[in-house]
């Protein structure tokens, strides 16, 4: 039991760390901390400059964790993700030099600018947790998180991520701007020095990974789940709905639910913690008909209607 105060003292302490650099988006952090805990991937999409990448370099740095960047780019390779074996003639040998997919905590920053082949060079590293490289299969270092950005607005000279893909992700979160008094005290926090240079780490790797074997560990009753399941047929059946949620879906769910009852220093799964989690997690796993599409509809407004229609089991005392 202290070891699981002390975990939860530590997340406390990462998402007051992410509070003092990114100020008025501590719903933010603690998703971001969710998808991390339950070994998932992030995707932001946010339009520039309210600090998507800042987000993902201030956790990396207070979990001193190997932070990589990937900025996608219409020439980029896949060789430029994976890495590639350059011939060392001194050795008369290949030598690997790994890619930036490598590290522990991988920025993919505007991941919808590169080719479809250059995108799912993530796909192997992101489900599988391991990469082929010339017909080599390298497993990567845990732990291993991805928060991959795109911008929603310039759609010109870019590749929407296939469904396929966007499965993979267990998230799908958004910044916002910031409020006029969050705005004013950001101006104040950096006109000397920017918060993040005294950012210190607050938790090791291997913490990390202790913490997200604890979270697999974390109870849901039968009920709960079929209340995972009801939600997610219910997308399969709406009349606004082309694809509906796949049993992928599903699973992340309820992985997301058993981080965020953890973050909340709880050791079961409460009907609530889905509730709050579905649209982040189901939004981005939907295909819309043209119809819903054409009256406005958005995914998220939808899925939002199947959870209020839902019925919501009781939990029985333990």
């Amino acid at each position: 039991m202290q070891e699981t105060i002390t975990y939860n003292e530590k997340i406390a302490k990462v998402i007051e760390n992410i509070n003092r650099v990114m100020i008025g988006k501590e719903e933010v952090a603690t998703l971001s901390l969710v998808a991390l805990l339950a070994e998932g991937h992030v995707l932001l999409e946010d339009v520039p400059g309210v600090g998507k990448t800042m987000l993902v370099r201030t956790l990396a740095k207070s979990l001193d964790c190997d932070f990589k960047r990937i900025q996608f780019t219409p020439d980029l390779l896949p060789s430029d993700v994976t890495g590639i074996s350059i011939y060392n003639p001194k050795e008369m040998e290949f030598e690997f030099r790994g890619g930036p997919i490598l590290g522990n905590i991988v920025l993919a920053d505007e991941i919808n600018r590169t080719s479809p082949k250059t995108q799912s060079a993530l796909l192997e590293g992101m489900e599988e947790k391991s990469v082929t490289v010339d017909g080599r299969t390298l497993s990567l270092a845990k732990p291993f998180f991805v928060m991959a950005t795109q911008n929603p607005i310039e759609y010109e000279g870019t590749y929407p991520l296939p469904e396929a893909q966007l499965d993979r992700f267990l998230l799908k979160l958004t910044m916002g701007y910031p409020s006029l008094e969050d705005e004013l005290e950001m101006l104040e926090r950096t006109s000397k020095e920017h918060p993040i240079e005294s950012i210190s780490p607050v938790m090791t790797k291997e913490e990390l990974v202790s913490i997200q074997e604890e979270v697999r560990n974390v109870y849901i009753e039968k009920n709960v789940q079929q209340y995972i399941i009801n939600l997610v047929r219910e997308t399969r059946n709406h009349e606004s709905i082309f694809l509906g949620v796949s049993p992928r879906g599903s699973i992340a769910l309820m992985k997301a639910a058993k981080a965020y009852a953890f973050i909340k220093g709880r050791d079961f799964v409460l009907p609530d913690d889905v509730k709050y989690l579905a649209s982040f997690v189901l939004t981005h796993r939907l295909i819309l008909t043209s119809e819903a599409k054409y009256d406005g509809k958005t995914a998220r407004q939808i899925v939002e209607q199947i959870v209020k229609q839902t019925f919501v089991p009781i939990r029985r005392e333990f």
